[in-house]
């Protein structure tokens, strides 16, 4: 019997599975036993694990990358089961072989775990086992291992000794001046993290150097990664320093042929100009950033068009309002009619934090007509981008003013003769009305969203129908009992059989939007009483509005009114009618079924 057998035996015997699926064929079945990994290790203990388990897993990384990749994540959550921090040094020779595998994941997520095992290392240990690591990947013959090196530096530089640090410096060197494109791009990527950890003296005679070289790597995907570097540098370095160390590099970078360079300064234009200071942000940076809102690639234009609020904000508010005026504005101007959709798009999601920035008057006299062009413009995203952010500018000029200039151009779009304009206009009704609030919106937009409701686009009433439940949603019921519902309810008495549909489909949505007490005092009757219209379409919409509601309503109203309704509309001459008047009747939320 399992009771009398040793315990060690019996906890040995799962342990003994375990490993046998991590042999098996089926790389589901090994992939599975990778996650038990944890249950292994307590079972055996930590004398054990680090004896046998540890060793066996070094032994067999040949694998699957999903399997592998598994491992890797695993062996970083290793500490406690191999004995804590004295002794978390036997993980590193299984991670020393995933991270130079040649599955990409798999050698990030193996660093990743080396980096989180690091701090966990004692400084003794550091440099006992977790440099020689990092010496040994960096100089390793394949390109992956030396990739993976790049990693590790900035984690162990703070902790060791002076010899050691001159040591590492060297071999980043190395990695930076690199054969193989790889590994200088994977160099450039960590510089940054690197350069926040050397000491000063080291990042002006040491890995300053190494940041020119690779700004201007004969390869555009090594010099981009070298504009986040200089990000770094710059925020380290003395103003004089930045001036004479980083800037050269900085304009030849925001100038260079390749425009994924110029795309990355542009998308990291922000970050540098707080790093490199308000005085060379005037001297220099202000014509960079205007270059580069002219840039020849849309991509480019688009990057830097994203960062015009947050660029102007960080001006030093003595020459803000010049330099956007004289500088910037001009540019922006150009960028509304640009032939490029994602740059106006990017302008569009910004160009309203401009009003806050330059006040009422300029906001009037120079924005505004911006604003109006990018209302009308062809793409609906510059348009969504505009209407999104009209609270900035109504904080500034005030809701009369934008009354008076923006809104007509909304209500003419509202009117267009294509109704895909139509539509666009009332998907952003709702937003509209958060931004305006709701006694303004009663008495400009309102009759608008009316309006839509018997239009002779299908589409648009059926968009309007929605429209109407998001705005009760906003504004409460008591708004829709004295404003919607009861324009509603006069649909079902039109002449027009479409318009008494329109009529049932806004009440389907409201009732959810207005709870039980309004519906079966405002709508219910209404409801009723069209299922005496002449029109078979109108009736049958009427048993799938019974249905549809029949959540919200109480029992006796149902038993009481609305069954005796739907056993009518069950006797029709329509087939149709009758077919719908059936399913509601045995419909779940009815209950009403004989």
């Amino acid at each position: 019997m399992a009771s009398s057998d040793p315990p060690g035996d019996d906890s040995l015997y799962p342990i003994a599975v375990l490993i046998d699926e991590l042999r098996n064929e089926d790389v589901q079945l090994r992939l599975n036993s990778i996650k038990k990994l944890s249950t292994i290790a307590l079972a055996l203990g930590v004398e054990r694990t680090r004896t046998e388990l540890i060793p066996f897993l070094t032994d067999t990384i040949y694998d699957e990358d999903e399997v592998l990749l598994a491992l890797a994540e695993q062996l970083g959550e290793f500490t406690l089961l191999v004995g804590g921090p004295e002794h978390v040094h036997c993980l590193l020779p299984p991670l020393e072989s995933l991270a130079t595998v040649e599955e990409t994941v798999v050698r990030d997520k193996a660093v990743e775990s080396l980096r989180k095992i690091s701090a966990q290392h004692s400084p003794a240990d550091l440099e006992q086992h977790f440099v020689p690591l990092v010496k040994r990947l960096s100089s390793g013959d394949w390109f992956t291992s030396r990739t993976s090196a790049c990693g590790l530096f900035g984690v162990c530089y703070p902790r060791v000794s002076s010899t050691v640090k001159a040591d590492l410096r060297s071999h980043f060197r190395n990695l930076c001046q690199d054969d193989t494109p790889m590994v200088r791009r994977a160099a450039a990527g960590k510089l940054g993290e690197f350069a926040k950890v050397v000491e000063l003296e080291f990042l002006k005679s040491d890995l300053i150097p190494m940041f020119v070289n690779l700004a201007q790597d004969e390869q555009d995907s090594v010099r981009l990664l070298a504009v986040e570097a200089c990000v770094s540098i710059a925020s380290l370095l003395p103003q004089d320093d930045v001036e004479q160390l980083v800037m050269p590099m900085l304009r030849q970078a925001s100038e260079d042929k390749s425009w994924r360079v110029r795309y990355m300064v542009a998308d990291k234009f922000t970050d540098l100009q707080k790093a490199v200071g308000a005085e060379i942000t005037k001297t220099d940076l202000v014509l960079a950033f205007q270059n580069l809102l002219k840039d020849c690639e849309a991509e480019v234009r688009a990057a830097a068009a994203h960062k015009v609020k947050d660029f102007c904000q960080n001006l030093e508010p003595s020459v803000q309002e010049t330099v956007i005026m004289t500088n910037i504005l001009p540019c922006v101007k150009e960028l509304v009619s640009d032939a490029n959709q994602h740059v106006k798009s990017a302008l569009a999601s910004v160009i309203m934090g401009l009003s806050p920035i330059l006040g009422k008057h300029n906001t009037v006299e120079h924005l505004l007509p911006l604003f109006l062009l990018q209302l009308k413009d062809e793409c609906p995203e510059v348009r969504l981008n505009i209407i999104s952010n009209l609270d900035c500018v109504n904080e500034v000029i005030g809701i009369q003013q934008l009354s008076q200039s923006l809104l007509p151009a909304i209500v003419e779009l509202a009117e267009d003769s294509k109704w895909r304009v139509r539509l666009a206009i009332i998907e952003y009704m709702p937003l509209l009305a958060g931004q305006l609030g709701m006694e303004f919106f009663d008495e400009k937009l309102n009759s608008l969203c009316m309006t839509w409701l018997v239009d002779h686009v299908y589409a648009i009433r059926e968009a309007a129908t929605l429209n109407l439940k998001k705005l009760v949603e906003k504004f409460g019921s008591d708004w829709a009992t004295n404003t919607v519902i009861p324009k509603v309810v006069a649909m079902s008495q039109d002449q027009n059989y479409l318009h008494r549909m329109t009529c049932l489909f806004s009440i389907n949505l409201l009732a959810e939007a207005c709870g039980a007490d309004v519906t079966i005092k405002m709508m219910l009757p209404t409801v009723l009483g069209l299922a005496a219209d002449n029109v078979a379409n109108v009736r049958f919409n009427v048993a799938k509005t019974l249905q549809k509601i029949g959540p919200t309503l109480e029992q006796n109203i149902l038993q009481g009114q609305v069954k005796p309704c739907l056993d009518r509309l069950g006797q029709d001459a329509d087939f149709d009618v009758r077919y719908f008047a059936s399913e509601a009747l045995t419909g779940r939320y009815l209950n009403v079924a004989s």
